[in-house]
C-alpha cells in the first residue's frame, strides 16, 4: 500500500511538473505587419506598455513593417532592379511612414503628427528608442527583407535586434501569454 501511494505520488509529481512546464511565460509576441504611422504606433504603445507592465516582448517585424527599420541616413548599392524599385517606392525609416486611414495626400499624416506633438504624444522615432532602452527585442524577417531587397546593412541600429525566420518567431510566440498581428 505504500509503494502504491509513493507511486502514485510520484506520477502526480510529473503530471504537475509537465504542466507547469507548459504553462505560457509572462510574454508578448507580436507580428508587426503594417507599416502604417497610426499601426506601427500602436504596436509601439502595447510594446513598451507591456515591457512597463512587466512582461518580455517580442515584436517580429515582417512584409510593409520591414520597411520601418530602415535607417534613413545608410545607402546601400548593389541591388537588382526590383531591390532597387522597392527601396525607392516604400518608406525609408519612421519618418517617412503614412496614416492608413485619411491619410489626405499627406496632410492627415501632417495633421496628425502636429496633433501628437502638441499633445506631448511621442514620436514613432521616439518610440522606438523607448523601445530600445525598455528591451523591447525586434525580429526582423529575413524572407521579406529578400523579397523587398532589403540588406541588413540598411537597418537601423537597434539593442536587440535579429534577423530571422517565421519559425524563430512561433517558437517564442509558442511560449507567450499574448500574441497579436497588427
Amino acid at each position: 500500500m505504500q509503494e502504491d501511494f509513493e507511486r502514485q505520488l510520484s506520477e502526480l509529481k510529473s503530471k504537475v511538473e509537465a504542466l507547469a512546464a507548459g504553462q505560457p511565460e509572462n510574454k508578448l509576441s507580436m507580428i508587426v505587419f503594417s507599416g502604417d504611422l497610426d499601426k506601427a504606433l500602436a504596436a509601439f504603445v502595447i510594446a513598451t506598455g507591456a515591457v512597463a507592465m512587466g512582461l518580455e516582448v517580442v515584436m517580429f517585424f515582417t512584409f510593409w513593417g520591414t520597411p520601418l527599420l530602415r535607417d534613413k541616413l545608410k545607402k546601400v548599392g548593389g541591388k537588382d532592379l526590383m531591390g532597387t524599385m522597392f527601396g525607392t517606392m516604400l518608406p525609408k525609416g519612421t519618418g517617412q511612414v503614412k496614416l492608413s486611414k485619411m491619410n489626405m495626400a499627406g496632410m492627415g499624416t501632417a495633421m496628425m503628427k502636429s496633433l501628437m506633438k502638441k499633445k506631448n504624444v511621442a514620436s514613432l522615432d521616439q518610440m522606438l528608442e523607448m523601445a530600445g532602452e525598455l528591451g523591447v527585442k525586434i525580429f526582423v524577417c529575413e524572407m521579406s527583407m529578400d523579397l523587398m531587397g532589403f540588406k541588413r546593412e540598411e537597418m537601423i541600429s537597434y539593442p536587440d535586434l535579429t534577423y530571422c525566420g517565421v519559425a524563430k518567431f512561433l517558437e517564442e510566440a509558442m511560449h507567450s501569454k499574448i500574441q497579436l498581428f497588427i
